[in-house]
C-alpha cells in the first residue's frame, strides 16, 4: 500500500468542490472567475484580529508573487498550495513514490493528498509567521492569530478549486495576476501617502512623485519615478514577444491526410517554473527565520535565504551612485568573506541569485512537463488518439514521440532558463510589482486569453471542440 492510499481515509473526508455535471458556458465561467477574484481582494483587506504589530521583513517583496498580504487573512497566500505541489512533485518525479498520473484513480489520489498537505502547511506556515516575527500577536492571542491566518489560506485553497472547476484558468494564477496588477496601479497612481496617515499632500504614487521631484533634480526624478515604469513596460513587451515564439511540427489528420501544424512554444512550460522556484525561495526564508539560533542549521539556512532574496532595484542604485573603484574592492571582499559588502557585494549577490533561480527553473520545468502530461510520450499519445500523425511516417505513437523528442526537452530547458534569467534580471531593475511578478502576470493573462479564445471556438463549433478536447494543447 502506497502512502497515498494510506492517507485516503483522511483526505477522503475533506470537503470538496463538486465538479459540474456539464461544463458551464463561458459567460458563467467568467462570472465565477470574477467572483473568486473579488473574494480574494476582500480577504486581502480583512485584518487579522489580535495583532499588536506586523513586519513583512524579507518577504515584503515576495508578497505580490505569493498573492499574500501580511497582517490580513491571506498572510501566507498561496504559499501552502505551491509548497505542497513542490513536495509531491519531487517525491513522484524522483521516483520515491510510484504513481501513474495518467491513471484517473491515481491522479485523484495525488490531488487529494496535495489538498491535505496544503491544509496542514496552512497551519504550519501560519504558526511560523507568528513565531518568527512576521506577525506579532497580542499577549494570549497566539492561537487565535494562527487560526485566522490558516483559515484564510484554506479559503484560498477552495477558491482555487472553484476557479479550476467553474471558472477560467487556475486560481493560483488568477490571484497572482490580480495582486500584481493591483500593485502596479497603486504604485503608479496612488494619491495617498499611507506612511503619513493617508496624506493627500505627499502622494507616493510614481506619477505624482515625478512631478514633485522634477524641479529639484531631473536625473534623480527620472531614475526614481520613470525608470521603474519603463522597466515594467520593457519586461511586459519582452514576455509578450517570447510568448509568440514557437516551432511548428507538421502533422496530418484523418484518412484523407488533412495537413496541419502542431506548435511547440518557446515558453512551453509557461511561468510555472518561476512560480515554483520563487515560492520555494520564500519558504526557505521562513524556515531560516524559524531556525535562527539553531547551531549549524540556522547558519546554513540563513546564508541560503540571503542569496535567494534578490537585491531589488540594484540597477537604480548603480545609476544613482555610479561605478567607482570601491565597488570592485567590495566585490573581491564579498567573494573572500562570503558576505554582502556594499554595492559590490550586491552585484555578486545578484549574479548568484540569477544563477540559482535559472537552475531551479530548469529543474522545475523538467519536472512539470512530466507531471503535467506535457512530455513527448504523453503528447504523442494525445495526438494518436485524435487521429493525427507525422506525414511520411507510419501511424505509430513511437514515431511521433521520436519527432517530439527532438524539440520538447530542448525547448523546455531553453524556455525555463529564459524565464529564470528574465525574472532575475527584471527584479534588479526595480520594476513595479517586481520583475518576477510582471513576468508571471503577463504569462498568466496571455494563457487566460488563449483559453478564452479556445473556449469560444469550442462553443461555436462543438464538433471541433471534441477534437480539441482529445488533442489537448491545440
Amino acid at each position: 500500500m502506497s502512502i497515498f492510499e494510506a492517507f485516503k481515509p483522511i483526505y477522503g473526508m475533506l470537503p470538496e468542490v463538486k465538479a459540474p455535471a456539464k461544463k458551464p458556458p463561458i459567460n458563467k465561467r467568467l462570472l465565477w472567475t470574477g467572483v473568486a477574484l473579488f473574494v480574494f481582494f476582500v480577504l486581502g483587506n480583512i485584518a487579522v484580529i489580535g495583532l499588536d504589530a506586523q513586519s513583512s521583513g524579507q518577504l515584503e517583496q515576495l508578497q505580490v508573487i505569493l498573492a499574500s498580504q501580511i497582517g490580513t487573512l491571506i498572510t501566507v497566500g498561496i504559499g501552502p498550495i505551491v509548497l505542497a505541489s513542490i513536495v509531491l512533485q519531487l517525491l513522484v518525479g524522483g521516483g520515491i513514490i510510484k504513481l501513474d498520473l495518467s491513471n484517473p484513480e491515481e491522479k485523484a489520489q495525488f490531488t487529494g493528498m496535495q489538498k491535505l498537505l496544503a491544509i496542514i502547511l496552512s497551519f504550519f506556515e501560519a504558526a511560523v509567521y507568528t513565531m518568527t516575527g512576521f506577525l506579532a500577536p497580542e499577549p494570549g492571542m497566539f492561537i487565535w492569530v494562527v487560526l485566522q491566518v490558516a483559515i484564510g489560506s484554506i479559503l484560498l485553497i477552495y477558491l482555487d478549486e472553484v476557479v479550476s472547476k467553474y471558472g477560467v484558468g487556475s486560481g493560483i494564477g488568477l490571484f497572482i495576476a490580480g495582486g500584481v496588477a493591483g500593485e502596479i496601479m497603486w504604485r503608479i497612481f496612488s494619491p495617498l501617502d499611507l506612511a503619513q496617515n493617508f496624506s493627500l499632500t505627499e502622494a507616493n504614487g510614481l506619477f505624482f512623485l515625478f512631478f514633485r521631484e522634477i524641479g529639484n533634480n531631473i536625473a534623480s526624478a527620472f531614475i526614481l519615478a520613470l525608470l521603474p515604469i519603463i522597466f515594467t513596460l520593457i519586461v511586459f513587451f519582452v514576455v509578450v514577444y517570447a510568448e509568440g515564439i514557437h516551432v511548428n511540427i507538421p502533422i496530418t489528420m484523418g484518412r484523407r491526410g488533412t495537413g496541419g501544424r502542431y506548435p511547440v512554444k518557446f515558453l512551453y512550460v509557461s511561468n510555472m517554473p518561476v512560480i515554483l522556484a520563487v515560492a520555494l525561495f520564500a519558504n526557505v526564508s521562513i524556515w531560516a527565520s524559524l531556525a535562527k539560533g539553531v547551531p549549524f542549521l540556522g547558519g546554513i539556512l540563513g546564508g541560503i535565504a540571503t542569496v535567494v532574496i534578490p537585491p531589488y532595484g540594484l540597477i537604480q542604485q548603480l545609476l544613482l551612485e555610479g561605478l567607482s573603484p570601491e565597488i570592485f574592492t567590495q566585490m573581491i571582499q564579498s567573494i573572500t568573506t562570503l558576505q554582502v559588502i556594499g554595492l559590490g557585494g550586491s552585484i555578486i549577490h545578484a549574479i548568484l541569485y540569477i544563477i540559482i533561480l535559472t537552475v531551479a527553473c530548469i529543474v522545475f520545468g523538467r519536472f512539470w512537463i512530466e507531471l503535467g502530461g506535457q512530455g513527448p510520450d504523453k503528447v504523442a499519445e494525445q495526438l494518436q488518439r485524435a487521429g493525427m500523425y507525422i506525414p511520411g511516417f507510419r501511424r505509430d505513437p513511437r514515431v511521433i514521440k521520436g519527432v517530439l523528442d527532438r524539440y520538447i526537452p530542448t525547448i523546455t530547458i531553453l524556455g525555463s532558463a529564459f524565464v529564470g534569467i528574465l525574472a532575475g534580471f527584471a527584479d534588479l531593475t526595480g520594476a513595479i510589482g517586481s520583475g518576477t511578478g510582471i513576468l508571471l502576470t503577463v504569462g498568466i493573462v496571455y494563457r487566460l486569453y488563449e483559453e478564452l479564445a479556445k473556449e469560444q471556438l469550442m462553443e461555436m463549433h462543438p464538433m471541433l471542440g471534441g477534437i480539441l478536447g482529445q488533442g489537448g494543447r491545440f
